[in-house]
């Protein structure tokens, strides 16, 4: 089940980055950005090399959607910020996220229970995964 609803969910998401002509990476890079974040800590929430993330941020900086500022405590840090457009493009897709039709069956508080589950699920997956 857990497969099942995964690919819907992937369905719903790269159809609506597709409409928003974005690739699915530059989509998750937008959904990292509920404020600004450095880089670095972009590559890693999206488990790629920072070079990755420097072509991705060239995209979305290039359509206007983000701008690279310097980390207000240490200036060789850039972080990725939204501009206005990037805000109503990473609304759009949260919106279409939440309306679909894996997630419109559950309630607020549902969401919240998948949400600290899935966390936990990730947490346990991560630890798993780091070499000892």
């Amino acid at each position: 089940m857990l497969f099942q609803v995964t690919e819907e969910m992937r369905r719903v998401f790269e159809s609506t980055a597709r409409h928003l002509e974005l690739t699915p990476p530059q989509a998750r890079a937008l959904l990292e950005l509920e404020r600004p974040v450095p880089m670095r800590s972009i590559a890693e929430r999206l488990r790629c090399d920072a070079s990755n993330v420097t072509g991705i941020a060239d995209r979305l900086e290039s359509r206007g959607l983000v701008t690279r500022e310097p980390d207000p405590t240490d200036r060789r840090v850039k972080t990725l910020v939204l501009t206005v457009k990037g805000r109503r493009a990473r609304a759009k897709l949260e919106r279409a996220v939440f309306s679909s039709p894996v997630m419109v069956g559950l309630n607020r508080t549902e969401r919240t229970v998948l949400r600290r589950l899935l966390t936990k699920m990730g947490a346990a997956a991560a630890a798993r995964s780091c070499p000892p």
